[in-house]
Parts: C-alpha cells; structure tokens; sequence
C-alpha cells in the first residue's frame, strides 16, 4: 500500500498525529499491532509534576525529567483544546494532590516544589487545615500536601472512542498489522510488516515500547522498553473526589471518573510475560494498590472493585524522543516521555509539523532523537 504519511503506532500519540497529517488533505494510512498497547489500558492520569514513583526508580533519569517539566504543562493545556474539539471525555482539571504522612515526606515535597515553580509550574505546599478545606475525605493520618493545580485526569475510553471515529470521518486509512522492519531510501520509506508493505514519503513512528527495536536497524538505539503495570477501578460512589491523588512516597494514582467510579494505580507491578503476551495481574500488587488508596481515602474503604487489568507502559531516558531519525530523516520518532498519555498531544503536534514543515508547538531540539545516535 503507498500513501502520502505513514504512521505506525495507533495508540494515542500515533492517532492525534494522524488526525493532524490527515486534516491538512494528505493521505494518510496508520498500521497498528493492537498488541500489547499502553493507550488502550491506561488509567487516564494527566501528570504534570514529578511523580515521587519515577524519581524513586528511576534516579538517574530524574534531571531529563524535571528540565522537561514545562512540556508536561503544556501537554495538560493542550487537553483543553483537544476535548473542546472531539467531544466530552469527563476532563477534569481542578489539580493533583500528592499527600504526606510525615515531616519528612513534607521536606521532600517542599524542596521538589521549589524545583518545579522554578519550571513555571503551578504549586502550592498546603497543610492539614488547607488540605481539610479542599479535600474532606482524606485520612487521619496525612498531615500535609503539595498542590500542582495544572493537573487532572480523563476516561481514556471516551478518548480512545473519540480517536478513533475522528480518524475515520478525516478519511485516515486504520490496518491492523504488526511492522517488524523499515527501509529509507531517498525517495520513500517502506514498512514491511506481517501482512503487507507500505510505502510512503515520510514516516511518524509512534509506536511507544516497540519504537526503539523498530529504528534499531536504521543505525540508532533508543532505549525504549516496556513496563508492565497494574490497575484497578471501583463500582461508583457518592464521595466526590476532585483531584488527582499520589503519595509523597508510595506509588499511587487515584482519580474518580464522571461515572462516579474510582480508578486506583500508580505504578504497581504486573506478571511480564514477554512482550508477545498480556501482563498478568499480580495479587500483591491489587491487595497492596488498593489497600493504600483505602488509607489514604477511608470514605472509599468499603468500594467494591470490579476490574482488574495489567497494561504496558513505556520508559526511555524521561524526556520525550521527537524529531527525524539520524541518517534516515524521513523516519520522524514520536516517543513520549515518562507520563505518555498526558503528553500525547503535544509529542504528536510536535511529530506532525516537523512533516509538515511548520512551526511546532513546542521546541523539538532537547527531545532529538540525535541524543542517541553515537
């Protein structure tokens, strides 16, 4: 199949970049695996300050993080125009709370607070009577908060839905394939998959996990690998939970949908079977996940839970991979950083006006993919 834009990926980042290709009239076809994906299982989370989970696990990845802060900003921001255009998808953007049961987890977030405002980020130290003005339902135990009001959460359903039939009605050409090689030549690239070839003029790899084994063959080795994690979500309550919730120390997200239903992860680890077969739910992380949700928020204590999945998420070096692939310049990466599905619209603008040669919305040079190619 030949078509103007190849974009191989559909999960979030691989569909708004279609959406953008595809509106300016080009012909655009998007093969995606439907193996594996984050998009379809995330927990709809839109993460704006450091998450405690990634500076505790990923320490050497921390600074790539925190200078890439005000892309995380933006990326929230650009959820408003995103839903202003497909349609309702329960956005709620009223900020992220992330609690403290010590002084010294407060330390922690007073010095992390400092760091982020100085990266244009929106934050506030609140203590045990602030925190009781705008969130009544938490524990005995928290003495104290930090206040990002940039962020806020989404149902991923709805989004993905609303993905999905905008891409069709833009006339966006959707195959369900896997792609396990590209070749660059200096017309075209050529994607060969399982089913088929497709052939095109440029290409957005947007392909989250998998992207860094797709280009390695073109000369680069970005170190993109999948992470399986747990997730739950509860039957719906009266209690009404506004913010998006972590803990200072402990992995935790915890969010409550406009069907009144409390999504509850953060991080907590699940069965790898290997890339080729859906993670599997670990007890101890489902006990662990919602034992400590039901500490931190005792009104949800006796909520019953009624799924439990495992998805793939995706990690590199913590900052996002945009821009054309040394030596293969046709290929264009569009590889979010830590928090994927918040940064999604802004990777992907980014991704689509470097085809299109236009202005991107944001500055590409410090998520170059060169950063990889020696």
């Amino acid at each position: 199949m030949t078509s103007d834009l190849l974009v191989i990926g559909g999960g979030i980042v691989g569909q708004i970049a279609a959406l953008e290709l595809a509106g300016t009239g080009a012909r655009v076809t998007l093969v995606d695996a439907a193996h594996n994906a984050g998009s379809t299982t995330n927990a709809g989370s839109l993460h704006v300050q450091m998450q405690s989970r990634f500076i505790r696990l990923y320490p050497e990845h921390a600074p790539n993080l925190e200078r890439a802060l005000p892309y995380y900003k933006q990326a929230a921001e650009c959820w408003d125009t995103l839903e202003a255009g497909l349609g309702p998808m329960h956005l709620v953007r009223k900020g992220g709370l992330m609690l403290a049961e010590s002084s010294g987890q407060m330390a922690f977030l007073e010095e992390k607070s400092r760091r982020e405002e100085a990266k244009g980020l929106d934050v506030a130290l609140l203590d045990r009577a602030e925190l009781d003005r705008i969130a009544p339902w938490i524990g005995p135990w928290i003495v104290g908060a930090e206040l990002c009001r940039d962020e806020g959460s989404l149902n991923p359903l709805l989004v993905n839905r609303l993905l999905a039939k905008a891409c069709a009605d833009l006339g966006v050409i959707c195959i369900s394939d896997r792609i396990d090689g590209l070749t660059v030549t200096a017309d075209r690239v050529s994607a060969r998959g399982l089913q088929g070839r497709y052939r095109a003029s440029e290409a957005v790899v947007a392909a989250a996990w998998g992207s860094g084994a797709l280009v390695r063959a073109l000369g680069v080795d970005i170190p993109t690998a999948p992470e399986p994690l747990h997730m739950n979500i509860t039957e719906a309550c009266e209690q009404k939970i506004d913010h998006l919730v972590q803990h200072a120390e402990r992995s935790l997200t915890l969010k409550q949908f406009g069907t009144g239903q409390i999504v509850i992860g953060g991080g907590w680890s699940a069965h790898d079977h290997g890339v080729d077969t859906v993670p599997g739910v670990r007890a101890g992380s489902l006990l662990g996940n919602v034992a400590l949700a039901a500490r931190l928020a005792p009104a949800i204590g006796t909520l019953r839970i009624i799924r439990t999945w495992a998805g793939m998420n995706t990690t590199a070096d913590g900052t996002s991979i945009v821009g054309r692939l040394p030596g293969a310049e046709r290929v264009i990466m569009a590889v979010p950083g830590d928090a994927g599905y918040t940064l999604a619209p802004l990777v992907a603008q980014m991704a689509a006006s470097i085809v299109l040669g236009r202005d991107p919305p944001a500055d590409p040079a410090p998520c170059s993919p060169a950063r990889f190619a020696a």
